[in-house]
């Protein structure tokens, strides 16, 4: 499994032919939106910063609300949340997605406003193996709400996303106040990880930031 991530939320998941993007971006959030061809797109909410699949070429998949779903043997489950922590009454809900893919799980938060998970979306979440997380604030949970979200969630790897990078026009934070809520002295970024299931981490959870 290859992950690249082109900023915000959108990130690409390869495994073999198979591709998966999630929530990709338009031009106006002032980075480059993600192209190229995939097999399945999963979009969080219906914002323009994170429902661009008419910028993935071919007839993709596209999943937009919570549910289950099976294709190109990739199984993935859709999870009502919302999008602020007053019960969706400020920005809506959002779908939070579990990808299963090359024995992996995968948990892609989107633009997750809540405090905290309930009882119930911590036991449908159950088992993650990577974690991918906003931790911007404003939109979204902050770094500490972040930190809580982990502990409740318990994953392998951990990936920030949703934070303020070069060029993007949102006002959110960076990544830095987050790694240090995380107690991650040093931030050492890839440009890809690739993944498979006999690399996953067996002792301490890992926190990997990415660069577009």
């Amino acid at each position: 499994m290859v992950i690249t991530w082109y900023g915000q939320s959108c990130f690409k998941i390869q495994s073999g032919e198979t591709v998966l993007f999630t929530d990709p971006f338009a031009k106006e959030i002032g980075l480059t939106p993600p192209r190229g061809q995939a097999n399945i797109v999963t979009i969080s909410h219906n914002h323009f910063d994170h429902n661009n699949s008419e910028a993935i070429n071919g007839g993709s998949l596209v999943i937009d609300e919570p549910g289950e779903y099976e294709s190109k043997g990739v199984d993935i489950k859709g999870i009502l949340s919302f999008h602020d922590d007053k019960e969706g009454k400020e920005r809506g809900t959002n779908t939070i997605y579990i990808i299963d893919m090359e024995g992996m799980k995968i948990c892609h938060l989107g633009d997750l406003g809540q405090a905290k998970l309930t009882a119930e979306q911590v036991e449908k979440i159950d088992g993650v193996d990577i974690l991918m997380i906003p931790v911007g604030g404003t939109y979204t949970i902050d770094e500490e709400m972040a930190a809580e979200i982990i502990n409740q969630i318990e994953p392998r790897i951990v990936i920030p996303m949703h934070y303020k990078i070069p060029g993007l026009t949102s006002k959110i934070e960076g990544v830095d106040a987050f790694l240090k809520e995380m107690g991650v002295a040093k931030k050492e970024t890839v440009d890809k990880l690739t993944l498979k299931k006999k690399d996953l981490p067996e002792g301490d959870m890992q926190v990997i930031t990415m660069r577009i």
